[in-house]
């Protein structure tokens, strides 16, 4: 029976493992544009970590620092050659915050993200391959969530695990938690909709007649098969973490100033300023956010178009036949109508979007 089981799923196999270097396979599927777009947000994220992982040689004093060998910097300083930012209206300096800010938000970014995948990955598959009154409840759940204007969940959820109050490890740790929350809603919906539509795949039933177990199914068979559009979702969601936490800072639901740098709260502090023609305090903070996040979004825009067949005509060099190819129903890859609502039929067409 053994014999004839390897027999009959022996030509069944998932797809071959990719061979190479990933990336260098990506950026030659780029083309014009695309390729600078792609070119341009991997500089700005490389910048922004550099920022981020050498603050502490880079930065001039401390993030937190108002004076240097008793002397006091003073408020509201314009920029000079002691202070290339500026001081800010606390007499600290602001090319330190702003460097420190990088590494804060860095930190909260690769957290939130993290946690995200590790929650809602998992939840995801288990809901779409069981099913049932499981799956119902858990799309419930979420969807109430989703329901949620995203920066009052995670106002929300900062002050039931902060209540207020955060030490630094804590005070990041709650912030990646509250943007968190507000992002495994979305993994849930992408990986529970892409495994419904693989799970009775020829792969996955020859992995059944073997006798593999739920668990390896799912994360041998399924995983690797539906988590093509998490790369996307995953730089998407970083940009959109930016804000969040940039917003949360803003409003006073952050991390506490003399725990770490965070550019929402010098935003906050630098409203005043602004209306006294004081603009240096607001304005690099308010530019890391803007570039970090445009960045972000290009890398995530251009791995969109790359991994998605339905988007690939924006490049050059894509022939005839690849248009038509591309336009047939029956090619479309499970990752076309995952970002959808999961029962909408995927659209074949760029205006059909």
């Amino acid at each position: 029976m053994s014999a004839i089981v390897t027999i009959e799923t022996e030509g069944l196999a998932g797809p071959p493992p990719r061979r190479g270097f990933p990336g260098v396979a990506l950026l030659r599927s780029t083309h014009g544009l695309q390729r600078g777009m792609l070119l341009g947000g991997i500089a700005v994220i490389t910048l922004f970590v550099a920022a981020a992982v050498l603050a502490p040689l880079l930065a001039p004093y401390g993030f937190n620092a108002d004076r240097a060998g008793g002397v006091i910097f003073g408020t509201q300083q314009p920029p000079s050659a002691a202070h290339l930012f500026g001081t800010t209206v606390g007499g600290q300096d602001v090319l330190s915050r702003v460097l420190f800010g990088a590494r804060t938000a860095l930190t909260v970014i690769v957290l939130a993200v993290a946690i995200s995948l590790l929650v809602g990955v998992p939840l995801g598959l288990v809901s779409g391959y069981f099913g049932g009154v499981l799956d119902r409840i858990l799309v419930l759940i979420t969807d109430a969530l989703y329901a949620f204007p995203s920066l009052l969940l995670a106002i929300i959820v900062s002050i039931m695990i902060s209540g207020g109050r955060s030490t630094p490890f804590g005070g990041i740790l709650a912030a990646a938690i509250s943007i968190t929350v507000v992002y495994v809603p979305q993994y849930f919906r992408v990986v529970r909709n892409l495994t419904v539509s693989v799970k009775n795949e020829p792969f996955v039933e020859s992995a059944r007649i073997t006798g593999a177990r739920p668990g390896r199914i799912m994360f041998r068979h399924v995983l690797p098969n539906v988590s093509q559009t998490l790369p996307v979702l995953a730089t998407l969601n970083a940009s959109e973490a930016i804000l969040t936490l940039a917003g949360l800072g803003f409003l006073g639901f952050g991390i506490e100033p003399s725990a770490a740098a965070e550019w929402g709260y010098d935003l906050n502090k630098a409203l005043a300023d602004a209306t006294n023609g004081i603009w240096w305090t607001g304005v690099y903070p308010g530019l890391a956010i803007v570039l970090v996040v445009a960045g972000v979004t290009l890398v995530g825009e251009s791995l969109n178009d790359v991994l998605n067949p339905m988007l690939r005509t924006r490049g050059g060099g894509t022939s005839t036949a690849d248009e038509d190819e591309i336009a047939l129903p029956g090619d479309l890859g499970p990752a076309a109508g995952a970002l959808g609502s999961g029962s909408d039929p995927a659209p074949t067409t760029e205006d059909d979007r």
